[in-house]
């Protein structure tokens, strides 16, 4: 089906969020090396990407604190964290399909969740604002706004003029992305590639999208 407007999620979408992971381990890796004169950053680096892939996100700067015996306000890393300059760069094929689109003359959107100061920084680093008509990031309108609240769809379609069945969302997380996309009657597609947090997730239809893809080229028609 052809569509007017292309609606995208940014994590694991546009981007491999796990660049931006390794991007802010670096920064707290940086912070971290002050504590310990007898360790690089390097090494300290490697043991929070160790930690990450054992545990996961959760407690990684509590854990590795431990290993290192460094006495420091978590906080203080976290707010590092989320307030660093991203090195992050588009997936190609999100580089290809937004250029397409835009040639095209299609209205492109972005929804994303987050912790505001991360999502836009992000947003910022791949220079977005030029390439989309609207972006929303949920973390500005309360968590009670976050998908899959019906809030930021609604908003989208009334900023770009157009209705649910004119918009496709195009994104890579069944737990939130396409449920309320479905109901309000927009296209939905989810993306799988070879890295993400979601790429194993299966879940019942009304959670999963209408067409799955392995690359945003194959909406290139």
């Amino acid at each position: 089906m052809v569509y007017s407007g292309y609606i995208f999620d940014l994590d694991d979408t546009l981007y491999c969020e796990h660049d931006y992971v390794k991007s802010g381990f670096w920064v707290v890796a940086n912070e971290l090396a002050n504590y310990r004169s007898d360790m690089d950053i390097s090494g300290i680096y490697q043991m929070l990407i160790a930690e990450w892939k054992r545990n996961g996100r959760g407690r990684v700067f509590d854990e590795v604190c431990r290993q290192l015996n460094i006495d420091i306000d978590v906080s203080h890393l976290v707010r590092l964290y989320r307030r660093h300059t991203p090195n992050i760069s588009l997936y190609d094929d999100a580089q290809k399909l937004i250029f397409y689109l835009k040639e095209k003359g299609k209205k492109l959107g972005i929804i994303t969740d987050g912790d505001s100061t991360m999502q836009w920084a992000k947003v910022k680093a791949l220079h977005l604002e030029k390439l989309f008509d609207y972006i929303i990031v949920t973390g500005d309108l309360g968590e009670e706004h976050w998908k899959p609240s019906e809030t930021p769809y609604r908003k989208m379609v009334e900023y770009l003029h157009l209705d649910f069945g004119d918009c496709v969302y195009i994104g890579d997380n069944p737990n939130k992305d396409f449920i309320t996309a479905r109901k309000l009657g927009m296209g939905t597609v989810r993306i799988v590639r070879d890295v993400g947090d979601h790429m194993q997730t299966r879940l019942s239809g009304e959670y999963e999208a209408d067409d799955l893809i392995y690359s945003l080229t194959e909406l290139i028609t």
